[in-house]
């Protein structure tokens, strides 16, 4: 063997070697868990997070939050720094709406504090909460949930036009069904009520539509913001109007003619007469 081969070897086999225990390092350390970032890194804080679920209507307590590090400059807004912040002393603080194992919690998914868990809570600056009468068909089948969106469309009699429809509002967020106020609940709800949160005026036009004509519910695509054009729809555009029009209810019925033609021939000449049928 030469000795310029076996130097390559030996350069082969320390490399080898040094290949080997870099990844056994590195397996290593993997093994001994993530890196702990530690809060008085640079650049950090704390945030308050959640150690377990948390639904509508349950008291915030110490041993359901927790402190851990957080990105100062990916902190999100409403937040709480420490658990002393957010619980403040005896004052105890409800959720308003579902909290998930690890989320921070925001000022607006929880009461102030002291306050309890109730529908006014819910209600945002400026709107105020209205509740309709619906049954099984008219709420959509059950399907709508607390913390949907849904279109209301209003049914009218006319003596003049008979029977159409307008959309009187869409987009309007539902705060509960029956007296359940949880946006988690995942099984269809038959209700007998829904309660929306709407504007003043809307509240007056929602009182008055229920007693002039019949309310439905349509459940929006969940995102969507954007409303629908619209218009009126009537009878006539069930091809109801058409229909009448080209049907006569009472078909006209010839009489039979009392007469009848007998051909005579004279030579080439035919005359007819017209004599008393049989």
């Amino acid at each position: 063997m030469r000795l310029s081969t076996a130097v390559m070897f030996l350069v082969a086999l320390g490399l080898g070697a040094l290949a080997v225990m870099l990844t056994r390092t590195w397996l290593e350390s993997q093994m001994r868990g993530p890196l702990v970032i530690s809060k008085d890194a640079p650049g950090m804080t704390t945030v308050v997070v959640a150690t377990r679920p948390l639904r509508y209507g349950m008291e915030l307590t110490d041993p359901d939050l927790a402190e851990v590090p957080w990105q100062v400059n990916a902190v999100p807004k409403g937040i709480f720094r420490t658990k002393a912040e957010l619980l403040q002393g005896k004052d105890r603080r409800s959720v308003l709406s579902s909290i998930e194992i690890n989320e921070p919690i925001l000022e607006w998914k929880i009461t102030g504090p002291g306050q309890r868990a109730s529908l006014s809570a819910l209600i945002e600056e400026g709107m105020t909460a209205v509740t309709v009468s619906v049954n099984e068909i008219v709420g959509v089948a059950g399907f709508v949930l607390p913390g949907d969106r849904v279109n209301v469309l209003l049914t009218r009699t006319d003596t003049q036009r008979g029977e159409y429809t307008d959309v009187l509002m869409q987009n309007v967020r539902v705060l509960a069904v029956n007296q359940l106020a949880d946006d988690k609940v995942e099984k269809p709800v038959v209700a007998k009520a829904v309660t929306l949160e709407v504007s003043m005026q809307d509240a007056q036009k929602l009182t008055l539509a229920a007693n002039v004509g019949r309310l439905s519910l349509t459940l929006r695509q969940a995102g969507a913001a954007v409303g629908d054009i619209t218009r009126r729809v009537t009878t006539t555009d069930l091809g109801v109007g058409s229909l009448v029009a080209t049907i006569d209810p009472k078909p006209k019925v010839e009489a039979p003619d009392p007469f009848s033609v007998i051909g005579v021939y004279r030579s080439l000449n035919r005359s007819e007469y017209s004599v008393p049928g049989p």
